[in-house]
């Protein structure tokens, strides 16, 4: 029996435990990884995030492999197509935000160079290392998250309220919010980025 320390969000489920040992919390610079996860984080809003992780791979064939540049040409035969997919959140809403949200990524590039630059900007290119020592300690935004938050939506991005956003930080390693007994915790602010059970 696995007797390692984690974070008590995982539970025992073993796609859950796979992400947290290997993903949550990892320092991402990979523009289209950045992109996955925005657009994944938009479609978990009102759902579990188990629930979008059982779909990955749905979504990365539906939505190209999550590249913005075909996704920000969809038009409506796009649209009716995922609409119809099974194996993603078939939701209007969220669909037409994934789209407009490729699109609004198109501008961060020409802007910034990337989503990398972007979202890495607001914490100094380094992940914030928090100190929970339990779950309920963890919050669900920050004034920090406000403000990307905020930002976003002023370029046009949608589904990236302020608790989206922080989810976004937490997964992609702008933030390291391990609880203190985790075994990853500690695995992170010595730098190392796998280092698994």
């Amino acid at each position: 029996m696995d007797d390692t320390i984690r974070c008590a969000w995982c539970g025992t489920d073993p796609i859950y435990l796979a992400y947290h040992d290997r993903e949550w919390g990892v320092p991402l610079h990979d523009e289209r990884a950045l992109f996955e996860f925005l657009i994944l984080e938009g479609a978990q809003a009102g759902l579990s995030w188990l629930t979008i992780l059982k779909k990955r791979e749905g979504y990365r064939r539906a939505f190209d492999h999550f590249d913005a540049e075909r996704i920000a040409c969809y038009g409506e035969q796009d649209t009716a197509r995922l609409l119809a997919d099974p194996d993603i959140v078939r939701n209007r809403l969220k669909i037409a935000a994934a789209i407009g949200n490729a699109r609004a990524t198109l501008k961060i590039r020409e802007e910034f160079g990337g989503l990398d630059a972007y979202f890495w900007r607001f914490v100094d290119g380094r992940p914030i290392q928090s100190g929970w020592r339990d779950m309920s300690q963890v919050p669900a935004s920050t004034p920090l998250s406000d403000t990307i938050s905020k930002d976003l939506k002023q370029r046009g991005f949608k589904f990236v309220g302020s608790t989206i956003v922080y989810a976004h930080m937490q997964a992609t390693g702008m933030v390291n919010d391990h609880t203190l007994g985790c075994f990853r915790h500690a695995a992170f602010q010595a730098g190392q980025d796998f280092p698994l059970a």
